[in-house]
């Protein structure tokens, strides 16, 4: 019988830059000492939480990946329970080694040991990988997160209103100068012959 060479524990504040590393794509845009305390604060608020983990894999004794773990319902709307692996990383040099199964069976037993029924997690949209493992692993499409910055929805919700509505008022101005024109038009002696 082989010996796994991956094992998993809690996140440790010494993880901090890695786990900022691993995560990089995924953490908000700031300079690197921003995400650094807002991952030391991460790891401190997780170890501080019954309803959250922060999970790191190592191989062979070397940080592999990671995964947080969060109870949260559903949705705001569905009450249910439900375990969210959020980000579940691992770096490049490390895939294919059981190190995103072992993730996700962190994610599974966390469930398991609170009683919730569900786990689900999110892949980004153009990782085909990650999203055929996630599909391996019976978690199917529930929901498509979209995201973009508010100025640019307040833009496009701008350009797609209707031109009566528009906050120049030039159209609904000349449907008005256009209804006045007609409304004399009827009252003149040529309006009247036409008739």
């Amino acid at each position: 019988m082989t010996r796994s060479l991956v094992a998993l524990r809690g996140a440790m504040p010494s993880d901090a830059p890695l786990l900022t590393e691993l995560w990089t794509e995924v953490l908000r845009r700031a300079d690197p000492e921003e995400q650094l305390a807002d991952m030391v604060a991460i790891i401190e608020s997780a170890a501080a939480s019954g309803d959250e983990r922060l999970v790191v894999a190592e191989y062979d004794g070397e940080v592999a990946g990671a995964v947080h773990l969060r109870i949260t319902t559903m949705t705001p709307l569905n009450l249910e329970l439900v375990v969210l692996a959020v980000s579940p990383h691992v770096f490049p040099q490390y895939r294919r080694h059981g190190v995103g199964r072992a993730l996700m069976d962190s994610a599974v037993s966390f469930a398991e040991e609170h009683g919730i029924g569900h786990v689900a997690t999110a892949a980004s949209a153009g990782s085909r990988d990650a999203n055929r493992f996630m599909a391996r692993l019976s978690l199917g499409p529930q929901a498509v997160l979209r995201v973009a910055t508010t100025h640019a929805v307040r833009s496009k919700l701008t350009a797609q209103r209707p031109s009566v509505q528009r906050a120049n008022g030039r159209q609904l101005t000349q449907v008005l100068a256009a209804r006045r024109s007609m409304r004399r038009n009827q009252g003149s002696p040529l309006g009247d012959a036409r008739g």
